[in-house]
């Protein structure tokens, strides 16, 4: 059974690290609004659902994971460190020279990123990809989680991948779709309106689930009993800047942001 106060710090450290990232990026800025959305379900699937030992990221049966929304690296990398595969003291060498952790993430098996992402629309096709080749291993155990953005999902590519997978009865990928409601370009249901969104992964043939994505209950009973002959997905209904009160209050002006002291002061005072 899992822990749920676990998980739930686990999700607040997310929140504070992501902060910080973004305060020590000065004047660069980071995509922090899309990153925040995500810190309940990174904690969740880090720390109550994901198979693997972080002393062994090379073991094949481990779980994989694909955050095909790249922008939100910092999320990832937040996550990383309460996996134990980074330090508090790398997370602060975000977007800095020589770094690991780049803006967007880059190959690096060795602290648990499987796959370089950030192109929109890739990710799902690269999980398509890895559910059959394990399948061709013979390994039937381990899953592949792939998390996009409800705007990336005006990507083809995302509904070609999804046809794929249902066609080929991957039930070893599950799929959280990000559903905060902004993208680059504003609010999505003005850029392209996708109308009822769990419905159209229910007509590509997915076992659909929907969640609060900020409710740690509610996250791990979707991704409960998941493998019944299809692939899975999750429609997590997310808040963009969730956490931070002023990035909630207008969502659209944080995809990407820079915080001064004052604002960093009051966001991170808001973390409890």
């Amino acid at each position: 059974m899992n822990d749920i106060s676990k998980i739930e710090n686990a999700a607040v450290q997310i929140r504070k690290n992501i902060i910080k990232m973004t305060y020590n990026t000065g004047r660069k800025g980071a995509h922090v609004g899309g990153a925040l959305s995500l810190a309940e379900i990174m904690a969740v699937l880090y720390t109550g659902v994901m198979k693997y030992d972080k002393d062994n990221m090379s073991d094949p049966l481990r779980d994989r994971l694909i955050l095909s929304k790249g922008h939100s690296s910092m999320a990832l990398y937040a996550a990383l460190e309460q996996a134990g595969l980074l330090t508090d003291e790398e997370l602060l060498t975000f977007m800095e020279k020589d770094t690991r952790l780049t803006a967007h993430p880059s190959l690096n098996p060795g602290i648990g990123i499987d796959f370089a992402t950030g192109s929109l629309g890739m990710g799902l096709s690269q999980g398509v990809g890895t559910g059959l080749a394990l399948r061709l291993k013979g390994n039937n155990t381990s899953r592949i989680f792939v998390i996009v953005g409800d705007g990336e999902c005006d990507e083809g590519s995302v509904w070609e991948a999804a046809m794929s997978a249902a066609n080929y009865k991957l039930e070893n990928i599950v799929c959280l779709v990000d559903k905060n409601g902004f993208q680059y370009d504003g609010d999505t249901r003005e850029v392209m309106d996708k109308g009822d969104m769990a419905a159209k992964w229910r007509a590509f043939g997915w076992d659909v689930r929907e969640a609060d994505g900020h409710n740690i209950e509610e996250l791990l009973a979707a991704l409960d009993n998941l493998g019944n002959g299809r692939p899975t997905a999750v429609i997590c209904n997310t808040v963009k800047g969730k956490g931070v009160s002023f990035m909630e209050a207008s969502g659209k002006d944080w995809h990407k942001g820079t915080l001064n002291e004052k604002q960093y002061e009051a966001a991170m005072a808001e973390q409890v």
